[in-house]
């Protein structure tokens, strides 16, 4: 072994022997969270049959103040676990946000504590869009 090939062995390491790579298995993710959600046309229905749910709003104040849905109840995110008194056990919930997201994570909550919650999805952005009724601050 020539004077160069000691110092190219010094600095360049073998290449590590190839590993197999194992396929990717498509198991269930025993901690994926399900729940159940509500259309916006469902929910629209429901306000006007026998038993109309509760419209919860869980988005931060200053959403609210820029564009809420008349008649429903706003407790913020944070605030939901020290409020739960004030939500009926007896009808159902649901549960918005602003696109959706936040709401999911309320839902799930709120059925861990017994409440019959529905996530609704695309949040007020889709109720809106849809033909629910909103109301806009207009001034600033």
């Amino acid at each position: 072994m020539g004077l160069f090939d000691a110092v190219r062995n010094l600095f360049v390491k073998p290449a590590p022997a190839a590993r197999p790579v194992a396929p990717l298995v498509d198991e269930p993710d025993p901690e994926e969270v399900h729940v159940p959600e509500w259309q916006v046309g469902q929910v629209l229905a429901a306000l006007h049959g026998d038993a109309p749910p509760l419209l919860l709003d869980v988005r931060e104040p200053y959403e609210w103040r820029q564009v809420r849905v008349p008649g429903a109840l706003h407790i913020p995110m944070n605030n939901i676990p020290q409020r739960l008194a004030e939500l009926p056990h007896d009808r159902s919930i649901a549960v918005f946000c602003a696109h959706g997201s936040r709401s999911f994570g309320v839902t799930h909550f709120l059925r861990a504590q017994g409440f019959d919650a529905y996530n609704l999805i695309g949040g007020i952005t889709q109720w809106h869009i849809q033909g629910g009724e909103v109301e806009v601050r207009t001034s600033y």
